[in-house]
């Protein structure tokens, strides 16, 4: 009887800290996502530095403001695709240390 309590009292002390272990891991990825994303918002999400603020004022464009339009998206896709990567990572990491 003794064998069995002491072998359920060890299965639970392994099993609390396998639990506390992985909330610790939880938490230190999310901690780092949310340190990394506002930098990543701000420099590839915000709408002044997208552009998208004077085709949604329905503004007409040159052809030239287009091209110009068009030339920061893709720089800004170039740069930011790191980053998004990144995080993209971050949020798998996060959802497979929840599981």
């Amino acid at each position: 009887m003794r064998i069995v309590a002491l072998s359920l009292l060890v299965l639970w002390t392994l099993t609390l800290a396998g639990c506390h272990s992985k909330a610790a891991k939880v938490k230190q990825l999310q901690d780092q996502y949310n340190a990394e994303y506002p930098a990543y918002a701000k420099d590839c999400l915000d709408p002044e530095t997208a552009g998208s603020a004077d085709l949604l004022t329905g503004k007409k464009l040159t052809q030239e403001e287009i091209a110009a339009l068009e030339a920061k998206k893709k720089e800004r896709d170039a740069r930011c695709k790191p980053q998004a990567d990144r995080l993209a990572q971050l949020q798998k990491e996060i959802l497979a240390a929840q599981q």
